[in-house]
């Protein structure tokens, strides 16, 4: 009986690289300036209800700041998702954030005054 050692069948492995991949291409950060753009429209969306309303807007989100503070990084997320969901269409990658990040505070917004 042969031992594993003794195998006379062994054929050497040949590492190829796959057709089309370049290791040595970059890519643009698309995340980063999703990111980026997520965070900024949170604070966008944080100013617009203390110019609509004043000062009153602006204490009741300093006593509800644990909810809106929990909103950033789902903005960021959001951000993320939307710019590799859309990675090269700045433009509408933009407005897709603008619009959810803007949604989502209002939506908190409206839910904890109770509208």
């Amino acid at each position: 009986m042969l031992n594993v050692t003794q195998s006379k069948r062994v054929m050497p492995v040949k590492l190829t690289k796959a057709p089309g991949v370049e290791r040595g291409a970059e890519e643009p950060a698309y995340g980063f300036w999703g990111a980026m753009a997520g965070f900024i429209f949170y604070w966008l969306a944080f100013a617009v209800p203390i110019l609509l309303y004043g000062a009153n807007a602006l204490f009741f989100l300093l006593y509800t700041w644990p909810f809106f503070l929990a909103l950033i990084p789902v903005s960021v997320l959001i951000g993320l998702i939307f710019s590799v969901l859309l990675a090269g269409r700045l433009l509408l990658m933009i407005l897709c954030i603008g619009v959810s990040v803007f949604c989502l505070f209002w939506l908190v917004f409206a839910q904890l005054t109770g509208w």
